[in-house]
């Protein structure tokens, strides 16, 4: 599956990383630690956070992870945008809690 593809649910909006759209999402890491994403998250998961700063790109970019969903109506700092745009990091906010939307992720890779 596809970023893009994940941008076609209900309740779910690009808000940055315009280009870089048709990365691989291999699975999802649910954490709002970025110490445990740094230590757990594998390249080219989807990670689901309601974190809203801007060191959420530095982590994503440096375990080279699939996008950063931003979950509960969370909405990110225009710091967190601009870094996501320069380092190519896609970036999804949606309504769904991070329960909801992990769920929905899992049933879409395992299906």
């Amino acid at each position: 599956m596809k970023v893009s593809d994940i941008l076609t649910w209900e309740n779910t909006k690009l808000v940055a990383g315009d280009d870089t759209c048709e990365k691989i999402v291999s699975g999802g890491y649910n954490s709002d630690l970025l110490s445990d994403v740094m230590g757990h998250a594998s390249e080219g998961m989807a990670w689901i956070t309601i974190q809203t700063h801007k060191n959420v790109v530095a982590i994503a970019s440096l375990k080279d992870l699939a996008c950063v969903v931003i979950s509960g109506n969370n909405k990110p700092s225009q710091e967190l945008i601009e870094a996501a745009n320069e380092e190519g990091i896609p970036v999804i906010t949606t309504s769904l809690s991070a329960f909801e939307f992990g769920g929905r992720l899992y049933q879409a890779l395992s299906s």
